[in-house]
């Protein structure tokens, strides 16, 4: 059986389920019988894209697959808005999708911009900036900015803020330190690095049996856990897997 009758045919398959589910008119499904390809062609355009356009999932899909061709595409467009208008949400915007980007100088001087005036000790900020010095590999920046934004801010909370508070004191060197934040982290980081940074370390101080039970308690955790918990953190507990069989058994 020819390929482009099996590819017709699928296409057409398709079509007539999104036309059922749609709810849109049965006479669509004979059109697309008899029409083949310029039927699905017709039917994706009149019908498919403008239901995309409406479907968040549609939209979430279209705008992952454009980050994926261009991931710069959205900061040339912060970019352009910025020139347009210096505004803080402006400078904001793209100083966040810098720092996504991993551009952490730039991410710097645009969070450093952001901390003046009436914004001179805004947390969120000062948590950005401190991101930035770290995604530079300037701890001891970051571990100092993020203490400013305490004295600064005592009732503030944020779990990415405490774990990169611990992992600049691990860089630094201040490993017993470090070890009683990732071991506060173990339990309240909301998903799986906390347990894993916390695990690690104690494998690099040679603590092996605190690591080794940490570890499995983690991945028995993991596994009474929703399946898209287990897809989202997927990366740190392959990680986990790993750290636990290089310990191998007590």
């Amino acid at each position: 059986m020819p390929v482009i009758f099996l590819l017709s045919l699928a296409l057409q398959i398709a079509c007539a389920v999104h036309v059922v589910r749609s709810g849109r008119p049965l006479y669509w499904i004979w059109l697309l019988l008899i029409g083949s390809y310029l039927a699905v062609i017709v039917y994706v355009v009149v019908a498919v894209i403008p239901d995309l356009r409406h479907d968040p999932r549609g939209r979430k899909a279209a705008s992952k697959l454009v980050q994926t061709i261009d991931p710069q595409r959205r900061r040339r467009e912060l970019q352009r808005k910025l020139e347009l208008a210096n505004t803080v949400e402006n400078r904001r915007r793209l100083a966040e999708e810098s720092l996504q980007l991993g551009d952490f100088q730039n991410a710097q001087e645009l969070y450093r911009s952001l901390l003046a005036g009436m914004y001179a000790t805004e947390p969120d900020f000062m948590l950005g900036l401190a991101q930035a010095q770290a995604g530079n590999g300037d701890f001891a920046d970051a571990r100092q900015t993020l203490e400013q934004l305490i004295q600064a801010n005592p009732n503030y909370k944020s779990s990415d803020g405490h774990l990169l508070y611990a992992r600049c004191l691990e860089q630094l060197g201040d490993k017993e330190k470090a070890l009683q934040e990732y071991r506060v982290l173990a339990d309240s980081y909301p998903g799986e690095e906390g347990r894993y940074r916390y695990a690690s370390l104690l494998k690099d101080t040679q603590r092996h049996a605190e690591a080794r039970e940490v570890l499995q308690n983690q991945l028995n955790r993991a596994k009474l856990m929703p399946r898209y918990y287990r897809q989202k953190e997927q990366g740190w507990l392959k990680a986990a897997k790993l750290a636990l069989a290089e310990l191998g058994d007590a």
